[in-house]
Parts: C-alpha cells; structure tokens; sequence
C-alpha cells in the first residue's frame, strides 16, 4: 500500500472529523500518503453522517459524483466511513455499484486489510460495533482546521436511546477512553501550540474512567495548560454534573459556555422524544447554571414538527427557547431515521409546509434572540482567540470570544493563535464587532477581571 495515496471527505458532525484525524493516523501507519484532493488520489474515502436525511442526501450525490471520476479511473478506490456505513452498506455495495469498501465507526484499524481485499478483486465491509473500541492508542493525524483548535474524542457511542436519534444504531453503546490517553493527546496539542480543545462525546456527562469522572476529567485537562481554552460538546440536561459548573467557574480556561440541547420545549414532546427530563427541569437547570457561571452563554439544539406535533407544543417550543434566551440554536426539521423507536412506533404526521414553517418561526425568533442578545455585549469587553482572518476582509481578524460568539476586529498586527482584549462596538444578530485592545492572555485578563 506503500505507494499510495488518500483522501479523507468528511461530512457531518463534530466526531466524524475526529474519526477522519484516526482514519489519516492509521493510513498514515500503513504507509499510505496523503492526496492533496481526490483527483490526484488512489484512495477517496467518504466520511458519512446519518443524523439527518439531508446529510445522507449530500453523501448519496457525492458518492455518484466519484463514480463518474471512477469511470475514467478504474484504478480509484472509493469507500464510505461512519454512521452511513452500517445503515446502508447493502443498498451501496449492491444496489448503487457506487463504492468498493464500505467501514463502520468501530472498524477503522482494519481499513488496510479491507484494502487489500479491493485489491484482490472482492469488495470489502466490516460494520461490526464494539463494546472496547475507543482508538485510546491511536494518535490523530489532523490535516485540517486553523491550527489554532483541536477536536479530542473522549468517548464513542451513546446509550440514551431517544426515540428520534440513530446514534445508538450507528456508533453503538457508550464506552470510555482512559483519562491517561487524552491528557497525553492534549499534552501534546499543547506542545504543538494548539489554543483551544474540544472534548467530544454523544453524551460527555457519561464519561468513566474507574474513578475518573467527567468532572475530573475537565479539572485535569484544565491544568495541562492554563492557556488552552476548553470547551465540549454534547452534554446531557438529565444527568448534568453540577461539580462540573463549580469547575468552570473556577478554572479561567474552562469556557463560560454550554451547549445544552433542549430538543423540544413541551413535557409531552419531551415524553415522546424519550428525554428523561420536564421542561421545568431543564429550566432549573439553567437557573443553576446561570447562578454558578456568571455570563455564561447557552447553545441548543432544537427539532421542529416531530411525530404528533401539535402547534400547542410547537408554541411551547417557542416559549422555552425565549425563556432562556439561547445566545446559538442549532435548528432542524425532523427528519425520520430507520430503526429508530419514532420510526418503529409512531407516524411522521405532520406535513412537510407545516415542518418548513415552525422551523422557520423558530429560526426567526431566534435570530432575534441573538440580535437582542448580541445588543448587550456592546460596551462589554471580551478575549477573543484568534482564528485567521475574517471572511469579508483581508484587513480584519476573526476569533471567538469565551462565551463562542464570532467576532471581528482590525488585523494590526495580530496572527493566528493570538489572544486579543477588545471591546464590542457593534453587532449583528451573528457576529460581535470590536475594536482592539491589546495582546493578553487568560491569566493576564481573567485576573484583570477577578481583581477590578
């Protein structure tokens, strides 16, 4: 396999790019080099998401897109990665004609061996789920971002079986990487200049390692570096832990930011949605962390037109996301996913103009939401990590603050990777506008900060 070369397309979440960083280490390993694109490779792998129907939409039509390119070149290799893989490998493999290799969440270290098989002649598949299989030993190979943050995965699978999700089915139970091997991975993120970390997991409140919880793990990661921002994603409301609040209050570096997804904002939704907790739970929830981390910022992610929906229980939708007043909102329609308990035991009922617009009210509400939100910070004054330069201007900066929301400012002097005191100015419902204080550091502005 010396002699060739891949290329990794990643679509989807969060994880599944850190699965591609797993996938490069162990081609890598093999001794297989990295394609610049897919048209100079040997091997395209296609890294899939099954959360939704429009993710597997766009994987289906690049898929038929690369059988085109196979055409030309029946040297190409091509195979399909993650959440897809396992769902749909017959209807790829024997239907589509559309790939060779086919490789669930839990199979990546045999890629090589399946590789080979193509090269023999066969197509290859293994979807098989694991109850061990974290990749604790596998050190990514990260081949793009800003080199400024870093995705780590601290655990895989999810055992929360909420009746819309196919995650459970896709990625398998729950397990744990050892806290040893992730503050190894961060130790040396760190040693790279990496700035900020992200702990993944379905359900990160999960985690455990023997003694070590999720708690711990946040604290000792916190003190790797106290110029490493962390932050993670996604925790659960039924089981957040409230020593973790206390942490991060504490801890300069740990972010002042929390994505908390709500799903639905009526007890009977949540009911049918098989979330484990009221909404005046969840609302209790915030109060306590909003009392515990003063200006902490909330994302969440929110479902419109679930089975069954009522406009009542989409109004309450409406009413709990107000009420917290969401600084971000990841927003969908419900799209219905096979083996699911929704799929199995209830009607998608409700139309799809009526889907369309409760999405659209809620997306409305919510910019609103964020524009009033946004309002506020002007005056305010933030650290922001800087990203690269802003989209719209060469001659600006672009980063985010602690709390996660983008912001803008001049460029000076200032680079990638650089902290940057500054002052919001202006906004818009998406993007704070600042002007530029200095160059700082957490300690040297959060200690500003705790002695003003």
């Amino acid at each position: 396999m010396s002699n060739k070369k891949f290329f990794i397309e990643t679509y989807g979440c969060q994880m599944n790019f850190a699965d591609s960083e797993v996938v490069n280490s162990i081609l890598i390993e093999d001794g297989m080099k990295l394609a610049e694109n897919p048209e100079s490779a040997d091997v395209v792998l296609v890294n899939t998401c099954s959360i939704r129907e429009n993710a597997e939409t766009k994987v289906w039509n690049r898929l038929k897109e690369l059988r085109k390119i196979k055409k030309s070149n029946k040297e190409l290799t091509v195979g399909v990665l993650g959440c897809m893989a396992e769902r749909i490998k017959d209807r790829i493999l024997e239907q589509e004609h559309l790939v060779d290799i086919v490789v669930g969440p839990d199979a990546y270290r045999d890629i090589p061996r399946l590789l080979a098989e193509v090269d023999d002649g066969r197509k290859a598949v293994n979807v098989l789920l694991s109850l061990e299989e974290t990749y604790a030993d596998i050190t990514p190979v990260r081949t793009v971002g800003n080199g400024v943050s870093a995705f780590v995965s601290i655990m895989r699978g999810c055992d929360n079986m909420c009746s819309f999700c196919v995650v459970p089915f896709t990625r398998g139970r729950e397990r744990s990487r050892p806290m040893e091997s992730i503050l190894r991975e961060v130790t040396q993120l760190s040693n790279e200049g990496v700035k900020e970390i992200t702990l993944l997991g379905q359900n990160v409140n999960s985690y455990k390692d023997g003694e070590n919880t999720f708690a711990k793990l946040m604290l000792a990661c916190s003190q790797v570096n106290p110029e490493i921002r962390f932050r993670f994603s996604s925790p659960h409301p039924k089981d957040f832990p409230i020593e973790l609040l206390h942490i991060i209050a504490e801890q300069p570096n740990l972010c002042n930011y929390i994505h908390i997804p709500a799903q639905a904002g009526s007890d009977s939704m949540l009911e049918r949605m098989r979330r484990p907790y009221t909404r005046e739970q969840y609302l209790e929830l915030i109060d306590q962390m909003r009392a515990i981390i003063p200006g902490v910022s909330f994302s969440t992610d929110i479902i419109a037109g679930f089975c069954h929906e009522t406009e009542e229980e989409h109004q309450q939708t409406l009413s709990l996301m107000k009420e917290v007043g969401y600084d971000l909102a990841y927003m969908f329609a419900y799209s219905e996913r096979e083996r699911t308990l929704a799929h199995r035991k209830f009607e998608d009922d409700v139309p799809e103009e009526v889907k369309k617009r409760r999405l659209s009210e809620i997306i409305t509400q919510q910019m609103d939401i964020q524009g009033e939100r946004n309002k506020n910070e002007i005056g305010e004054r933030h650290l922001v990590l800087v990203e690269g330069t802003s989209k719209k201007s060469e001659e600006q900066m672009s980063g985010r603050t602690d709390t996660n929301k983008i912001c803008v400012f001049d460029r000076r002097d200032f680079e990638p990777g650089d902290y940057v005191e500054v002052e919001i100015t202006d906004c818009t419902s998406a993007t704070l506008l600042a002007k530029p204080i200095k160059k700082s550091s957490i300690t040297e502005f959060f200690g500003a900060v705790v002695e003003a």
